[in-house]
């Protein structure tokens, strides 16, 4: 009478086990396919067979000439400018704090 009731512990596990197996083997042939697993790769297919993959050829932009680019210069003029600011914010807070000091 206890036979039945000690074995379905043992199905359970049992199972359990297969259960893990089939999902390890679902998942390794998942990682092959996404190529995050070594091993075999999958079949790779000429172009012709795969057919496009956007919506025609694409070819370069072309450059626009136009454009006008930042002279170095222009951006050392405004670093400096923005020196002399923070120097002169500097100086400010300093007198303030000075005068509130007294």
């Amino acid at each position: 009478m206890h036979t039945p009731h000690r074995q379905r512990g043992w199905l359970g596990l049992i199972g359990l086990l297969l259960a893990l197996v089939i999902v390890a083997v679902l998942a390794q042939k998942v990682l092959k396919t996404y190529g995050l697993l070594s091993g075999a790769q999958p079949e790779a297919k000429s172009a012709t067979e795969r057919g496009p993959r956007g919506p025609g050829e694409v070819s370069p932009a072309p450059l626009d000439a136009s454009g006008v680019t930042p002279a170095p210069a222009a951006a050392m003029e405004r670093a400096r400018g923005l020196e002399s600011a923070v120097q002169q914010q500097a100086q400010d807070l300093n007198k303030r704090m000075d005068e509130t000091a007294k």
